[in-house]
């Protein structure tokens, strides 16, 4: 039987290991478009931009790193600072384990905590099991951009889904910083 999950903040430590579960991602699939693996130092590099604002959370079972997931900025601008764009990768080995799940109800979590009020995700398509980890959680198609990436010979339309976490103030409240543990 198969330990207990435990879902952490990452650290630099952990690079080579989630750059090792995205690596077949990136090689394998157009779930990413991705066409290079990114190396551990390239993903430490990326770990560190994204947490300056916001978290990027690790889930290790039995001390593997069995997947990952992470939040990023929208759009640069300013003005979409309380909105969010989410990403979950789990390792090839231990899909349909739940794992998505956990990441992801602990990432929204944080991302609410932060006075975020929405999160977007990006899904290349056909991604079945992606729709519906995301409608789980609230998640609607908000639209599709057609044939946007050519990966593995064709091309890929990307779907957008958005989660709201609630109405829109007239004034929100500034962004807090990520927490960390």
């Amino acid at each position: 039987m198969a330990g207990a999950l435990t879902i952490r903040t990452a650290t630099p430590a952990d690079a080579g290991a989630v750059a090792a579960i995205y690596a077949s991602y990136v090689r394998e699939t157009a779930i990413t478009f991705e066409v290079v693996p990114p190396d551990a130092t390239e993903m430490a590099r990326r770990m560190e931009d994204v947490q300056s604002r916001f978290p990027w959370l690790i889930a290790e079972r039995d001390g593997e790193l069995v997947g990952y997931a992470y939040a990023s900025p929208f759009h640069k601008r300013p003005a979409y600072r309380w909105v969010a764009e989410a990403t979950v990768y789990v390792a090839e080995a231990h899909h349909r384990a739940g794992i998505g799940r956990a990441l992801y109800t602990r990432l929204l979590d944080r991302l609410r905590d932060q006075r975020m009020l929405s999160v977007t995700a990006l899904i290349a398509l056909p991604n079945d099991g992606s729709i519906a980890l995301h409608e789980m959680f609230g998640f609607v198609h908000a639209g599709t951009w057609k044939r946007v990436g050519f990966k593995l010979g064709r091309w890929h339309d990307v779907g957008i889904w958005q989660c709201d976490f609630g109405p829109r103030p007239a004034s929100p409240p500034e962004p807090l910083p990520p927490v960390t543990g």
